[in-house]
């Protein structure tokens, strides 16, 4: 399965593009990255074009009990590895319900991402 397609690229540079007209601007994230073996988890709301790469922003979870905010390469997720040697993967069944900061408040009192 694809990572990030041309059409979930689509939506997160346009998203990435609308924060910059609207400040205020809250998006749902458009994608959900795991890693299968590991305890790593992205929410992923927008993105800028980087060179050849794509900078994500979104909430990031690696699983040590502090979800943050922030920046993640496109180039880096591809290189992530879980403890038996497995990729990153895109949840297909992924449905976003609420904007980002939402999520980002229930995971600062979980301690991890919950979807």
């Amino acid at each position: 399965m694809e990572l990030v397609t041309p059409e979930i690229t689509q939506m997160l540079l346009e998203n990435g593009a609308r924060l910059v007209r609207e400040p205020d601007f809250d998006p749902c994230p458009v994608v959900k990255f795991f890693t299968p073996d590991a305890a790593g988890t992205w929410l992923i709301a927008w993105a800028e074009a980087d060179g050849q790469d794509l900078m994500l922003w979104g909430l990031c979870d690696l699983g040590l009990g502090y979800p943050e905010l922030g920046p993640v390469l496109l180039s880096e997720l591809l290189a992530v590895r879980g403890h038996l040697g497995l990729g990153v993967e895109r949840d297909p069944s992924f449905c976003a319900r609420k904007p980002l900061s939402d999520y980002c408040a229930q995971a600062i009192i979980a301690g991890a991402i919950r979807t």
